[in-house]
């Protein structure tokens, strides 16, 4: 499988924002873009590297979960960027958002679709699942990985309830789809480091705000109640049976 962008025409359709990104590579395979790029943070290289693939042969979510899609379905993209050492590591939380409000923007932008967000890490087209975000930190890096269901068809899903852009009904390709996250993240990324409040944008596109939910703490602890909030920290508010908490990590799940 060839892929069918690269990186001179991905290098191109960013424009003159392309020199913001270090190093741009796109690769047709790999065993995880993640892990290739927490790799190369370890030896060293500097923020604003980026890796695409549109296959991967283990990819990873959270929990350890594994992600694939058939090859050219999906296009994963691998960020490494390296926050200031003023900004403190509790701020990182927000870095997940930050990446969902930039595969939001950029779907929109790229795809025409109404995306919404699950906190922390997940982005919705009514209501199933169309890209996973992963933030793995590393030293004094931070690399955030995105895996976008482009093509996948509605036997391929790995879950009823994924979906793709396809199944969406959107016309687009992954190059598109690249560049367009990529120009969001850029944006969204500077905001974050300059300190703004994004939790009013985060909540404007937050399908959690509002539902009943069940946040999984750990395999035997866990909270029910309504989501009710994003507070300025990135922490989900959820007004339980004891009263209002705040959680800055747990996997959410939309209750009926």
């Amino acid at each position: 499988m060839i892929t069918s962008f690269d990186r001179q025409w991905l290098t191109e359709r960013l424009g003159e924002q392309a020199g913001w990104w270090s190093a741009l590579d796109v690769v047709d395979a790999t065993g995880s873009t993640n892990a290739d790029l927490s790799a190369a943070a370890r030896a060293g290289a500097p923020s604003g590297t980026v890796l695409i693939a549109e296959h991967q042969r283990s990819g990873r979510g959270r929990f350890t979960r594994s992600w694939e899609a058939p090859p050219g379905a999906a296009v994963a993209i691998s960020v490494l960027l390296r926050p200031p050492a003023s900004i403190p590591l509790e701020r990182w939380t927000w870095l997940p958002l930050v990446a969902g409000l930039a595969v939001a923007e950029g779907l929109h932008q790229a795809a025409g679709v109404p995306a919404r967000l699950k906190w922390p890490n997940d982005v919705l087209i009514n209501d199933r699942k169309v890209c996973g975000i992963l933030v793995e930190r590393v030293g004094d890096a931070a690399v955030i990985g995105m895996g976008v269901n482009t093509r996948l068809r509605a036997e391929e899903l790995p879950v009823p309830t994924a979906t793709s852009l396809l199944l969406a009904g959107a016309e687009t390709s992954n190059g598109e789809v690249a560049a367009a996250v990529l120009t969001a993240l850029r944006g969204w990324y500077q905001r974050w480091e300059a300190g703004d409040d994004l939790s009013v944008a985060y909540q404007e596109v937050c399908a959690t705000i509002g539902r009943q939910v069940r946040v999984e703490l750990g395999p035997d602890e866990s909270r029910r109640g309504e989501a009710v909030g994003i507070d300025r920290g990135g922490r989900l508010l959820v007004r339980t049976a004891i009263g209002l908490e705040a959680f800055a990590a747990g996997d959410v799940v939309h209750l009926r």
